[in-house]
């Protein structure tokens, strides 16, 4: 079997994203995402409501920057599903050392931040949903009932984020995530919710999807991602610590 094998690695070398041969993924990007989760709303200026409600609390792995943005691009966008293996196990332990922080009065509902239909269409699946899977999966391992509730949907109104500013993330988003029928009956009445995206940037996204669940009468506790870009000002290196809330 050696010589087929050493014959495919030829034909389809493997790689890491970062560009280290010969692995899926390096030690040095598995070790990005090892830590804990950091609090970074604070770097998101479309977070900010304006009225007096502080804004939601973002957790995040790591930073946006490097080799985590080459990973994420890969595994977004590049075919990558190998490393679900690697992400949805990182996201999930964090997560198990958040689950004690968060509030026991009622089961959590893990809300996936949906693709646009363009998106999904290219990438043939949604990769947020693995995320989801591994949040939920991780809120139980720390001892909190939690469960994916995929509630939202993206309407014809926005278009895909990339490559626009916070302002313009802010207007494309305007109306463009609504409840549909489904997600309704399963949140129920009232639902303590988590939502879950990949990539942190402005929080024009994550503002909208909370604006939509805030409507129907549900509570949003947080968000997780797997990253967030650094703001402006900021370096890309931040300091490992456990949230307390």
């Amino acid at each position: 079997m050696r010589p087929v094998r050493e014959l495919a690695r030829l034909l389809l070398p493997v790689a890491c994203p970062c560009g280290e041969l010969d692995v899926p993924w390096c030690a040095r990007c598995a070790d990005l995402l090892a830590g804990s989760f950091v609090r970074v709303e604070h770097g998101a200026p479309r977070l900010d409501r304006l009225d007096g409600v502080p804004p939601v609390p973002v957790w995040a792995l790591t930073p946006y920057a490097g080799p985590v943005r080459d990973v994420v691009v890969h595994w977004k966008d590049r075919g990558r599903t190998d490393l679900d293996r690697l992400l949805a196990p990182a996201l999930r332990r964090a997560v198990a050392r958040l689950a004690p922080a968060l509030p026991r009065a009622r089961p959590v509902a893990v809300v996936p931040v949906p693709s646009t239909g363009a998106a999904r269409r290219a990438r043939g699946r949604e990769p947020v949903a693995v995320l989801a899977r591994a949040v939920a999966a991780g809120l139980r391992d720390g001892g909190a009932p939690a469960r994916v509730v995929p509630a939202l949907v993206r309407t014809g109104h926005g278009r895909d984020q990339v490559g626009l500013g916070a302002r313009a993330r802010g207007r494309n988003l305007t109306g463009s995530v609504r409840m549909t029928r489904r997600g309704a009956r399963a949140l129920g009445q009232r639902s303590m919710c988590i939502l879950v995206d990949d990539v942190l940037t402005t929080g024009a996204t994550l503002a909208a999807v909370e604006r939509a669940l805030e409507r129907r009468g549900h509570d949003v506790l947080g968000a997780t991602v797997l990253a967030a870009t650094p703001a402006p000002g900021h370096t890309a290196r931040i300091a490992r610590h456990v949230p307390t809330g």
